[in-house]
């Protein structure tokens, strides 16, 4: 008889945006002519750059040619690529990455949720709370936990990030094996300088951990200050494996492209205590189980780094932030504590109450679509986040909405 992996029982139900939907609908349903703003998911809006559309339509072009048809490509992805994310994206930041430690892929939430995938099942984990769910579930299905007990998978570690931490974790008081950090990062829009980052790297060679670094969001990134990549840290390059991602920088939401940085002098030990080259393992993994992002794509994620490219990457970018800035004054203006939209396109408010109470009267007296801060932990409880991902009219009304709301 066929059986289950009965890890995936141990699954918590999906809930937020399920719950979150039916709400809107029952809203829609109570109200039929009023409009929602909706400033809940982080799904990009604006159009694909002209640079990558160029591009895309070229490659489309030689597509059409025997000449310049392109069948299988490699897995890890085409040279032209890679050279241009290891030049622009790492060497000219300091960052010694070469294009053969990239693998491009169809999503930084793949291979963040997939790279678990490659070692043991005993391993600790570490993960921040509030957390992006991704990191948190491929591990539950992988068999790494026990039950959720009141919001928490017994046996993993996880890192409170609170307001007086400026929700940027600690390191753990007890050994671990597996981090997962995010800066910017989702859902608090919080960034880590570079001396926590170094401490991290530190802590993570002194104990033979391994760090999974989320790096989608580094495009929003303007204080100087601030590494924009891991490698920025020396020694990380022995402790740290870096997921980046084309969708929130240049709209790849719908063309799917990103990739992962995967050092060629990274190890980990098998049962026996012999050191295993992870970049083997990984490029072994991704090559049984992913067959590449096509050519059109891989050329119009290249345009990226064109001038023309990083010019409206830019534009985009600057474009979000400012949403991200008319946010965040409205909501400070009414006298709540909030962080993110500076270095990040989330907004992380301190609602001071259960956040599905004020999700509902956003909701109900404004009509804006927000995300609780429940839903991605149990530090996440009592917060809201708000996504600068819409049009500028869009915020700009939702903001009035908010203000006439809580002002009564």
């Amino acid at each position: 008889m066929i059986r289950i992996n009965e890890n995936f029982l141990k699954l918590q139900a999906s809930y937020l945006f399920s719950d979150i939907a039916k709400r809107i609908a029952a809203y829609q349903e109570a109200n039929p002519d009023k409009s929602i703003i909706k400033l809940g998911i982080g799904d990009v809006t604006e159009p694909l750059p002209l640079a990558c559309r160029d591009a895309f339509h070229s490659a489309i072009d030689e597509m059409g040619t025997r000449s310049g048809f392109h069948g299988y490509g490699p897995e890890q992805g085409y040279p032209f690529l890679r050279e241009a994310i290891a030049q622009n994206d790492f060497q000219a930041r300091g960052a010694d990455i070469s294009a053969d430690e990239i693998f491009v892929s169809d999503g930084a939430k793949c291979d963040s949720g997939n790279f678990q995938e490659i070692f043991a099942e005993g391993i600790k984990i570490a993960v921040a709370d509030p957390v992006y769910p991704v990191y948190v579930d491929t591990n539950v299905m992988a068999g790494r936990s026990g039950p959720s007990v009141d919001g928490r998978y017994q046996g993993f570690v996880y890192l409170d990030s609170t307001p007086e931490n400026g929700y940027v974790p600690a390191i753990p008081s007890e050994p671990v094996d597996l981090i997962y950090l995010c800066f910017p990062n989702n859902p608090t829009g919080a960034t880590a300088t570079r001396e926590q980052l170094s401490a991290w790297v530190e802590y993570a060679r002194e104990s033979g951990a391994l760090i999974l670094f989320d790096a989608a969001y580094v495009a929003f990134v303007r204080d100087d200050s601030l590494p924009q990549s891991i490698y920025e840290i020396p020694g990380a390059k022995d402790v740290a494996i870096e997921f980046r991602s084309f969708s929130k920088n240049a709209g790849f939401t719908g063309t799917r492209c990103a990739y992962t940085v995967v050092p060629k002098g990274l190890t980990a030990a098998d049962s026996k205590g012999e050191q295993h080259s992870v970049h083997a393992l990984w490029n072994r993994r991704h090559c049984t189980k992913f067959n590449g992002v096509s050519y059109p794509v891989q050329r119009a994620a290249e345009a990226v780094y064109s001038d023309g490219g990083r010019a409206e990457v830019k534009a985009l970018t600057d474009f979000y932030l400012e949403n991200a800035k008319i946010v965040r004054a409205a909501i400070e203006d009414l006298g709540y504590a909030c962080v993110g939209g500076d270095n990040s396109p989330y907004i992380w408010i301190d609602a001071r109450r259960p956040s599905w109470e004020f999700f509902d009267d956003l909701l109900n007296e404004a009509g804006v679509v927000c995300t609780p801060g429940a839903g991605f932990g149990l530090c996440g409880e009592g917060h809201i986040r708000i996504s600068a991902f819409n049009s500028r009219e869009n915020v700009e009304m939702a903001m009035e909405r908010i203000r006439k709301a809580l002002a009564k």
